[in-house]
């Protein structure tokens, strides 16, 4: 089995390259989804234990864990520690259930890959990526924040030229999805055939 792994920066289409591999038939573990289903059950006790007043409910406030933790290095790496084991074992059980169903590639949709490392665990890598403009463009049309909060977060991230050189195959949004789904099927064709990889 090959581990596809999946990355761009805000804006770029990620998400809906993802939908699109899943329709062609390849298991996806989404790294974002597989955390929120985490703060909705299983790490909700854990995080309120360590961060008393952040959960609502029995479920994971986000607004208010994200304001206890954002300024605060040592909070983060304390929800990392709580978090990353669960992650680990939710990503076991997906690559698990992935290889009984003898799927030849999967997907894992990771925003952070190279930030957090993640490119030591997977086969090949996929970057999604569109014009500068078209990004601000997609973001903005959102209406979930500002040009100062995306550049904030722009910058945070590894630059999408960076991402490019280091990725074994590019996914260029700007043109629509057909065009998408004739470059998902040619990586799909190519990466059957590369030497495994991961660590």
């Amino acid at each position: 089995m090959r581990i596809l792994g999946l990355t761009g920066s805000i804006g770029m289409g990620k998400s809906t390259t993802a939908k699109l591999f899943a329709e062609a038939g390849v298991p996806v573990y989404d790294a974002d989804a597989a955390v929120h289903q985490l703060y909705e059950g299983e790490a909700a006790p854990a995080i309120e234990a360590a961060f008393p007043g952040t959960t609502v409910n029995g479920k994971v406030d986000r607004p208010k864990l994200s304001a206890r933790v954002v300024h605060d290095p040592a909070a983060i790496k304390q929800l990392e520690q709580i978090v990353h084991p669960m992650l680990g074992a939710s990503r076991q059980k997906f690559f698990a259930d992935a290889e009984a169903a003898e799927a030849p590639v999967v997907v894992l949709d990771i925003p952070l890959l190279f930030e957090t490392g993640g490119e030591k665990r997977v086969d090949a890598i996929v970057v999604v990526s569109t014009s500068p403009e078209i990004q601000r463009e997609r973001v903005l049309a959102r209406g979930t924040m500002d040009e100062a909060k995306l550049d904030a977060i722009i910058a945070k991230q590894t630059p999408d030229a960076e991402k490019r050189k280091r990725a074994d195959f590019v996914v260029d949004t700007s043109h629509g999805l057909e065009p998408v789904r004739a470059q998902i099927a040619h990586i799909l064709a190519e990466v059957v055939k590369m030497p495994q990889r991961r660590a």
